[in-house]
């Protein structure tokens, strides 16, 4: 149990920096129009495309956001696994929610990207609030069943 409430402060420590790298990107970037990925027809590889050109090209804001971005997903998956058969139901209940509220949070950025529609932005961040609720009642149900 101590480390999943450690994996579970993590994340929503790692959740607030991903906000606040957000929160740059709103107020500091202008995204350019075009770019490989903006506009795509095939949404998945247009994504692919849009969050590979962010790391790899992007300005710099850009690319932290996404690159955490993508280690979160990774992280969240990781949480999922580390609750699965091991802890409460309640427990992988609120890991496998954040886990969906990140990588859909995560769909949701490169749909802005490439879309620049603002609802997406508004889901994205819609989405990271289910994530960090989700993050931090695990943590605290965790912290209380040990």
């Amino acid at each position: 149990m101590r480390r999943l409430v450690a994996v579970d402060l993590a994340a929503c420590f790692l959740l607030l920096v991903q906000y606040l790298l957000g929160m740059a990107v709103n107020v500091y970037i202008v995204l350019p129009g075009k770019h490989p990925g903006a506009g795509a027809s095939n949404y998945f590889a247009g994504a692919a495309s849009g969050v590979a050109w962010a790391i790899s090209s992007g300005p710099g804001w850009v690319a932290a956001h996404a690159a955490l971005g993508l280690a979160l997903v990774v992280a969240a998956i990781a949480g999922v696994v580390l609750t699965w058969g091991r802890g409460s139901r309640a427990g992988t209940t609120l890991s496998v929610l954040g886990a969906l509220a990140v990588i859909g949070a995560g769909f949701n950025g490169a749909s802005f990207l490439n879309y620049g529609h603002a609802f997406s932005s508004m889901i994205m961040a819609t989405l990271w609030a289910l994530a960090i609720a989700c993050y931090g009642a695990g943590a605290l149900l965790a912290a209380r069943s040990r």
